[in-house]
């Protein structure tokens, strides 16, 4: 993604997060990032394609993080090394300590997916479903050897729940960043282990 498209996507999704979908328009983002509004037709469709591939985007960057840090030279950096013993535990911490940063590096986001996912068309919708499916099913391969004693099912619902906690960011995060996320990882973790 070229610098330029990543600064729309990222104001826009500050000024969605803040004012709403239907509260901004093409001209505000492009106002904000100095272009005209019709000159974000180059990069973009239109201001539901804007969104759309925010969504995307993001869904994009937590499912690649996520692949590699549970890739062989990926969870040797995780976990450190001499830990390979404690791989499958490490794996499900190294996830929990990456959605953590990702959530309280990007609120807006978080708010962006939580607030306006009816306003992406169905397309669009089906697409950013897919991708966080696949990323909770990297987190449920991490989880699983951990909790045999879930099924498939429930370990896809413990996973989401987790994603609850770490995604509140937005709404809680009062106690600065480094407090905030070791008080979310804790908590994450207790969530998902015994």
């Amino acid at each position: 993604m070229t610098p330029r498209r990543q600064q729309i996507l990222s104001t826009a999704a500050d000024l969605f997060a803040a004012r709403g979908f239907h509260g901004v328009s093409m001209g505000d983002i492009g106002a904000a990032v100095g272009v005209s509004g019709p000159a974000l037709y180059k990069h973009f469709a239109g201001k539901e394609d804007i969104l759309g591939q925010c969504l995307m985007h993001a869904s994009d960057q937590l499912l690649a993080g996520a692949r590699e840090l549970l890739s062989d030279g990926g969870m040797s950096s995780a976990v450190g090394p001499g830990l390979e013993d404690a791989v499958p535990e490490g794996a499900l911490e190294a996830l929990i300590a990456r959605h953590a940063d990702f959530a309280l590096d990007n609120p807006a986001l978080i708010v962006v997916q939580e607030r306006e996912w009816g306003a992406l068309g169905a397309d669009t919708r089906a697409q950013v479903r897919k991708r966080q499916l696949a990323y909770i099913e990297v987190w449920c391969d991490a989880l699983r050897p951990l909790r045999p004693d879930l099924s498939a099912g429930q370990a896809r619902a413990a996973v989401q729940a987790a994603f609850g906690l770490l995604n509140s960011t937005p709404h809680s995060a009062r106690i600065g960043r480094d407090a905030m996320r070791s008080l979310l990882t804790r908590m994450a973790r207790a969530a998902l282990l015994p």
